[in-house]
């Protein structure tokens, strides 16, 4: 067997292995694995799955592992805390561009679009007498990067989402069908109407959903067994 640190949990069913979130909810970790297959999940099993990181840590202080009281990690857990800007300069070839408005008012200038995340508050560098301002939207093409004053400006919500490349843990369902969905992780489960189009999934939540990235994956779930995901490629 591959037993492995992730917080989830695996249950053997006579349909296969289905995937559970872990007992920590703050520290679930199935939205990073709901593509892995199936039969691979056979002989994998999550050892701290069940049990909350406090007592993974009382744990781990009892046989005196190093690790004991080591801090969470925040940052990308292959690259360390660094910073990403520096980061994906050395991968990603970037020019400076402008930040606009909506309606194409130039707001400042920016390193480069590859560098922001829709939703993103903080390291914009443009103030101004209103509220804070957002990134709404993006344009690869123009490097452009479009902003929006408040957290709650219509702009930075959607009701949908359109996603290919879906991957199914055990049998791929009938459609449509009603899951919940996470479009990040440790947001909370987003009741949503799935319908299959062609090789896409057509993605319509219940509530707004606010700042779906394209290139993200949405994970569907059905109570606490994660069913699948699938790459998203646009917000609708």
């Amino acid at each position: 067997l591959l037993a492995t640190g992730h917080y989830c949990q695996i249950e053997q069913t006579s349909r296969g292995p289905e995937l559970r979130k872990g007992a920590d909810a703050g520290k679930d970790q199935t939205y990073f694995l709901h593509a892995v297959n199936g039969e691979a999940l056979k002989n994998v099993i999550f050892p701290v799955g069940h049990l909350p990181k406090f007592r993974v840590r009382e744990l781990a202080t009892r046989f005196n592992l190093v690790t004991s009281t080591k801090k969470d990690s925040t940052g990308v857990c292959f690259i360390g805390e660094r910073d990403f800007k520096l980061f994906l300069s050395q991968y990603i070839q970037s020019t400076q561009g402008n930040f606009v408005d909506l309606k194409g008012k130039v707001l400042g200038r920016h390193d480069g679009a590859c560098f922001y995340t829709l939703g993103q508050r903080k390291g914009l560098g443009v103030g101004g007498p209103g509220g804070p301002w957002f990134v709404a939207k993006k344009d690869m093409t123009t490097n452009e990067v479009m902003l929006v004053e408040g957290e709650s400006h219509p702009a930075l919500f959607c009701d949908g989402l359109v996603a290919s490349e879906a991957t199914w843990i055990g049998e791929a369902p009938s459609f449509p069908k009603r899951f919940t969905a996470k479009v990040r992780y440790r947001q909370e489960d987003q009741p949503c109407l799935v319908i299959q189009e062609g090789g896409h999934l057509k993605v319509t939540f219940d509530q707004p959903q606010r700042s779906v990235a394209a290139g993200q994956s949405v994970v569907f779930y059905e109570g606490d067994v994660c069913r699948g995901g699938a790459v998203i490629l646009e917000a609708s």
